[in-house]
């Protein structure tokens, strides 16, 4: 049986991202945070908060978990619900003072350690790989059923 060619390519797509998920979370969870936590934290940043529905488009947290995420970091101090001014059905979420410190401690540390295996990368790389992936991703999103 022939194998087909795409495999490889979506293999070393995917060892990419596992390797990058890797060096990303190891650090998050040594800032104490998971990488979900990091994710609201790290989207709540420099914003007044944001509905469920904005904050689960913007993050990469599925709607199923970010209830539960929500409520640990409440249960840390770190973010607080309360009513939209205009819907009362919905619910902001915003960071907490003590979340906002949280913030600026785990943040720009991460964003520093992340940035490594892409400072060999000059303004064309990241052009190509950015064109190729808005391809892949284009297509991928065609395929769907």
């Amino acid at each position: 049986m022939k194998r087909e060619r795409y495999l490889r390519s979506v293999r070393l797509l995917a060892e990419c991202f596992h390797a990058f998920e890797h060096i990303s979370n190891t650090h998050i969870r040594k800032l104490n945070l998971t990488p979900p936590q990091f994710d609201i934290v790290a989207t709540l940043g420099n914003t007044e908060g944001m509905t469920f529905k904005e904050l689960g488009e913007k993050t990469l947290i599925t709607k199923g978990t970010l209830t539960g995420v929500v409520d640990r970091l409440e249960a840390k101090g770190l973010v607080m619900r309360t009513s939209h001014a205009i819907d009362r059905r919905s619910t902001i979420v915003k960071l907490t003072e003590k979340g906002e410190r949280e913030f600026e401690r785990v943040f720009a540390p991460q964003i520093a350690l992340c940035k490594q295996p892409f400072l060999a990368y000059g303004e064309e790389d990241f052009a190509a790989l950015e064109r190729e992936l808005s391809k892949l991703k284009t297509h991928l999103l065609d395929a769907t059923p």
